[in-house]
């Protein structure tokens, strides 16, 4: 498979991450968004959702993977929302199905989730499931209770 240059990165809110698509590697994501999410001041609550949610993203593409390739993981934090976008290169042109428990969870564990298929020539296709969770802000002088 041919090199697969990264694109560039938004100032200094985004981290990519690069791994071999195999399951093995999943707690390692759960753990970097879980540290992504903590430092961006998320709740608990919201940060066992992230982790899930991202888990399920992952094992998604992962099944959709070309064995032996690579999953590019790109976490960004702008203002109160974390997103996640996780990309692999596919033999299959077909999105995750919207109908499956999966896609449930991704569902109701974030505020928004997308998936997408885009052909890319000889490598086949890439497939891209991008989520999003914000977080939730407390009015601390309690002028909003």
């Amino acid at each position: 498979m041919a090199d697969w240059e990264p694109p560039r990165l938004h100032a200094n809110n985004d981290i990519e991450l690069w791994l071999a698509a195999d399951l093995v590697h999943l707690p390692i994501v759960r753990s970097v968004v879980a540290t992504i999410a903590t430092r961006a001041d998320f709740d608990l609550d919201a940060i066992a959702d992230l982790r899930l949610a991202v888990d399920e993203a992952c094992s998604t593409l992962i099944t959709r993977a070309v064995p032996g390739s690579t999953m590019r993981c790109r976490f960004t934090v702008s203002g109160d929302e974390l997103r996640f976008t996780g990309t692999v290169h596919s033999d299959s042109d077909s999105s995750p199905s919207t109908k499956s428990f999966g896609w449930r969870v991704l569902t109701t564990l974030t505020d928004s989730v997308d998936s997408r298929v885009t052909a890319n020539g000889q490598q086949g296709h890439q497939v891209d499931i991008e989520l999003a969770k914000r977080r939730v802000v407390v009015d601390p002088s309690g002028a909003g209770a």
